[in-house]
């Protein structure tokens, strides 16, 4: 059932003041409480400062429950002794993944959702057509709809028409299905190649042809060196076919999109050493009647003189290519294709296409200091969408982030104007249209030539009109949303929010705690380069029927996130406010090479892994000390698989934390290179650089240099972070008389992929899964009784190291080695 929000209540929830006080004083920045016109047209935002402290108290007082501890006297509690309801069995109720939406030709909304309840099967569903209906499954049980395709996966599936196209996650083919009726049978479009080691991802349907272009990835000669092209799948009913290689040649491939007329194919391409943030190029090719692609020319990103990772292409109605690249100004922007071509048809049968290119330009649609796009850690990004009008323009509904949360707006590309959309969402990932296109019906069983003609002779005369309901889907969350679906309902004009109405959330029961909910403020601090700050979301503790005495100050745990190319976000997260809410001060660290601030930002880690981000973190937790927030005494800092290694490389190489927990952390940066995949086999080296950095920033050859107890968790068929690195360190720890804990987890791999696994405890345990590892899709569910056991005894072991305060949850201790 769709939750349906008040405009007036939500205009609050998602409004943004930015605060920057004093140098002296606690530079922040509020996600909340400002109120701004639903119709807000920018060419250049400037957000408004004041001069004030940001506060929370509106959104801690607007439930029932707040309301009546109102009238009350708070109970006056030491900081971490707190009782709250949400509980480690709370947290450890696994929500549902979010893998991609969809929108077919009727306007009806399709998903993919991760099921806790089915060992995190990925199915793809329908919402319902009608109020108190349930939505229905497309999925039969025995599929998944979840590629492989470097590592990540996403774009796994793609709609067209009555027919949905979708990669199965347990042999990795393509299979084709009837959305019509969710009893229809998937019919296999790939080959059977005796196992999952050809994926497929980021697929499009090519009419033209009767066929889907998508990416592939072929690990059959070799699994650590794959090899990526972009293939033709046919749809016939016949028999199966070997997909026909359209693109090939360079290590990396994504996004191939074909134009309206099926003459024109544009993808990104990358290479060795770079990752697709780093530099990638936007081709277009041309498609032969026979279906291959030739005369390819380079839209952006071949220019010698120029540093980009162009990305997200995407036609109009019109044959335009928009895209998104950061040329120039560091940020991602919306940028256009302009091109002049002649065409003459002068002889239908035997070569109907002539093509003259007279000007090949690219044109900023519109520019600003904010991130329109993210990494492509996974394929089915979506960021935008292309709106046709009759004025012969395009408005562009758009997503993009800026000063720590997102923004929704509808972009003009002739008068370059951005009409701001008043949502409760502070985080967008995804936007869909639903979109009906007026144009040929061409029937897929019709020879190719002849459709191609139809097709050519029709849009020559007549270019394809889209009917917009003005209606759009987003994919987003906020720091009281869960990630959710929502669907936007605009005025006539598409300036103005008129109806918001989730349709899909991960944890709709999370909100029955809002009143608990501590709401992030977006912290800027100063790093140890002169000048630099960087930004981390500050978690104060919240709880409507305790408080602490004045002269107390509350614990910290510092989160270092994962990837390391990633973000921290600003979201709801349960196992956040499980520690908030027992009276536990809490920072997320957008560290130095964070995404969301530009590629200056993110650049700063370039051979500086172990360097900047212990930096920051460290300088963080001190920031927030000298500003009286946090107890200094009481500094604990924490994280997993790449953010393990910031919080293991601050606990060797710093003294500012006194207790760290790390999860599966890389310990030996070696290692690391020498076991990852082909999509990040040059990923390190960029951000270390020589052997002798390797060495000096692997904590596990300085284990002497500890001087804190540290928790370890970690799994025993982990590849990436073999188990003698943490043995090691634990063994180093107790030999030094310093309290440590070491967790096993066997069948668990890096991330701890396994729903079912034994425990070893060798004292205690660690943190939950890191949520926001890379991109929050790369993990499946540990079993509920685990998370619950981390959880709980993470927070035990904590207090009972630096605490000074006794949990009010009723947890069996476990002994810690040096303390019992």
């Amino acid at each position: 059932m769709g939750l349906t929000y008040a405009s007036q209540w939500f205009s609050q929830l998602s409004s943004l003041t930015l605060t920057r006080l004093s140098s002296s004083s606690f530079h922040s920045f509020s996600l909340f409480n400002r109120n701004y016109t639903q119709r807000k047209v920018i060419t250049n935002f400037s957000p408004k400062r004041q001069l004030q402290r940001p506060t929370f108290k509106t959104m801690a007082s607007s439930t029932q429950v707040a309301d009546a501890t109102a009238k009350q006297d708070k109970i006056t509690a030491p900081y971490g002794s707190w009782k709250s309801p949400i509980t480690a069995d709370v947290v450890s109720g696994a929500s549902k993944r979010l893998g991609g939406i969809a929108v077919d030709d009727h306007g009806h909304l399709f998903w993919v959702e991760s099921r806790p309840s089915e060992s995190g099967r990925a199915v793809l569903v329908r919402e319902a057509d009608k109020p108190g209906q349930e939505p229905t499954d497309i999925t039969p049980k025995e599929f998944a709809v979840r590629t492989t395709v470097q590592e990540y996966g996403g774009g796994a599936f793609t709609i067209s028409g009555d027919t949905v196209i979708y990669s199965n996650y347990k042999d990795q083919r393509l299979y084709k299905q009837s959305i019509k009726s969710k009893d229809s049978s998937p019919v296999p479009l790939t080959p059977d190649y005796g196992g999952p080691v050809v994926s497929y991802a980021d697929g499009v349907f090519d009419l033209r042809f009767n066929r889907f272009v998508t990416v592939m990835e072929d690990r059959r000669v070799s699994s650590t060196n794959s090899t990526t092209t972009i293939v033709a799948v046919g749809l016939s009913d016949k028999s199966i076919q070997e997909p026909k290689v359209l693109v090939s040649g360079n290590d990396f491939y994504a996004f191939p999109r074909i134009d309206p007329k099926g003459e024109r194919i544009a993808w990104i391409e990358w290479g060795h050493p770079n990752m697709p943030w780093d530099k990638t190029e936007l081709w277009v090719g041309y498609i032969s009647e026979n279906g291959d692609v030739h005369n390819r020319i380079c839209v952006a990103g071949c220019d010698p003189t120029l540093v980009e990772s162009p990305t997200e292409p995407k036609w109009s109605s019109k044959g335009e290519l928009f895209f998104i690249t950061d040329r120039k100004s560091g940020f991602w922007n919306l940028y256009k294709w302009v091109s002049s071509i002649i065409g003459q048809l002068f002889d239908a049968m035997a070569h109907p296409f002539l093509y003259i290119e007279s000007v090949n330009e690219v044109q900023t649609i519109y520019s600003l200091d904010a991130e329109f796009s993210t990494p492509l850690w996974v394929f089915g990004i979506n960021s935008y969408e292309l709106i046709q009008n009759n004025e012969g323009k395009n408005l562009i509904a758009c997503s993009y982030r800026q000063n720590g949360r997102s923004f929704l707006g509808i972009l003009d590309d002739v008068q370059s104007s951005l009409s701001l959309l008043d949502i409760p969402f502070t985080d967008i990932n995804h936007i869909v249209l639903p979109q009906i296109l007026f144009s040929p019906i061409c029937s897929l069983n019709e020879k190719p030539l002849a459709r191609t003609l139809k097709i050519y002779l029709s849009c020559a005369s007549l270019p394809m009109q889209t009917s917009w309901n003005h209606c759009l889907y987003v994919e987003g969350a906020s720091a009281v949303h869960p990630s959710s679906v929502a669907k936007v309902n605009l005025d006539e004009y598409g300036s103005k929010v008129v109806d918001f109405k989730i349709i899909w959330s991960s944890s709709p029961d999370s909100l029955k705690y809002k009143s608990y909910f501590s709401l992030p403020e977006l912290i800027e601090f100063p790093t140890e380069v002169p000048g630099q700050n960087a930004y981390a979301y500050f978690y104060p503790p919240s709880n409507p029927i305790y408080q602490a005495s004045q002269e107390e100050k509350p614990p910290l745990l510092l989160k270092s996130h994962g990837g390391p190319t990633s973000e921290t976000r600003g979201i709801l997260n349960l196992s956040i406010q499980y520690w908030t809410s027992r009276g536990w001060a809490f920072v997320d660290v957008n560290y130095g090479g964070s995404t969301g601030y530009g590629r200056e930002y993110r650049e700063r880690l370039l051979n500086k892994w172990g360097i900047v981000d212990v930096n920051d973190c460290c300088s963080c937790g001190k920031f927030l000390v000298d500003n009286g927030k946090v107890d200094r005494e009481r500094l604990c800092i924490t994280g997993g698989s790449a953010g393990g290694y910031t919080t293991l490389a601050a606990l060797a190489f710093k003294e500012t934390f006194k207790a760290g927990a790390s999860l599966y952390g890389v310990a030996d940066l070696s290692m690391l290179r020498a076991e990852t995949h082909k999509f990040e086999s040059h990923y390190i080296d960029n951000l270390v650089g020589t052997e002798e950095d390797y060495f000096e920033r692997s904590p596990i050859n300085f284990v002497d240099r500890f001087s804190c107890p540290i928790i370890l968790f970690q799994g025993l068929e982990d590849k990436v972070v073999p188990p003698d690195q943490a043995r090691k360190i634990y063994l180093a720890l107790k030999k030094k008389g310093l309290p440590v804990a070491l967790v096993e987890y066997e069948g668990e791999q890096h991330g701890f992929r396994k729903v079912y696994s034994n425990v070893t405890v060798h004292l205690a345990t660690t943190f939950v899964m890191d949520m926001d590892d890379t991109s929050g899709l790369i993990s499946d569910y540990m079993q509920a009784e685990n998370i619950k056991f981390t959880l709980e005894q993470q927070m035990l072991f904590f207090a009972r190291l630096v605490g000074r305060f006794t949990v009010a949850d009723e947890i069996d201790p476990i002994r810690i080695d040096n303390l019992d």
